[in-house]
């Protein structure tokens, strides 16, 4: 095929109206209902497109800057403050895998807290359990602040299993004091109401992480700190 017919074909399919379906739904998808309605979610990116394709997620479309889209266009659909040069359009599916340790999410409606809790899920080796009222794991903001994990991390139903934490700002005891390999969750709560009288009952035992300065830390930092100082016991008992 010549050059010039190459050209032809390719400005044939370039996406050039705003008024264009596949453009439509991607606006549509920033909304949780129609992410909830259609099982579609989208990945803003090369680098987060290509983490959902790795992972096995069905890409449903892929638009390119200046390939199949106009790049005004693809920057009118995008939510970030720098354009991205792909989009892609994928379809939700249920989680697999199984995790030693979960986090416990109880009604933590920020997607930044959500995305950094699945990236220190997934460095640690976690699966996290989602209650009603949490932050949609595969919205923007979620997606961005979680760099792919939350492909890889198993995503799961909040529940309060035996060997339970409740991670609480004041009160506990010292987190450090614990012998945190007899646990296989840390239940957190929003850094506003923290978690019900009824979730920290069916916990095992409160856990505060002692702080000078500040009256506590990011929801996600302590979910981080947890991980983290279990994941160090079990390293140093070899």
């Amino acid at each position: 095929m010549s050059q010039r017919r190459t050209g032809e074909v390719r400005a044939q399919h370039l996406i050039t109206s705003r008024e264009n379906e596949k453009l439509k739904l991607v606006r549509k998808l920033h909304e949780r209902r129609w992410r909830d309605k259609l099982d579609l979610f989208v990945a803003e990116g090369e680098d987060i497109v290509d983490a959902a394709r790795n992972a096995g997620y069905e890409a449903v479309d892929v638009l390119v800057s200046g390939e199949n889209v106009e790049p005004e266009l693809l920057a009118e659909v995008s939510t970030l403050a720098h354009p991205p040069r792909v989009i892609g359009v994928f379809r939700r599916r249920e989680s697999s895998g199984a995790a030693g340790t979960r986090l416990a999410l109880w009604r933590i409606s920020d997607p930044g807290n959500v995305g950094t809790l699945l990236r220190s899920a997934d460095a640690f080796g976690a699966a996290v359990g989602l209650s009603e009222g949490c932050a949609d794991p595969f919205g923007p903001k979620a997606l961005r602040a979680a760099m792919g994990s939350t492909f890889r991390v198993p995503l799961l139903r909040f529940e309060v299993p035996r060997g339970s934490v409740a991670l609480v700002a004041e009160g506990g005891e010292p987190l450090e004091g614990l012998d945190l390999e007899r646990y296989s969750s840390f239940v957190l709560g929003s850094e506003r109401e923290g978690l019900p009288d009824d979730v920290l009952e069916r916990c095992d035992v409160t856990a505060t992480i002692p702080v000078a300065g500040v009256e506590s830390l990011n929801v996600a930092m302590a979910g981080t700190i947890a991980l983290y100082a279990q994941h160090v016991q079990s390293t140093r008992r070899f």
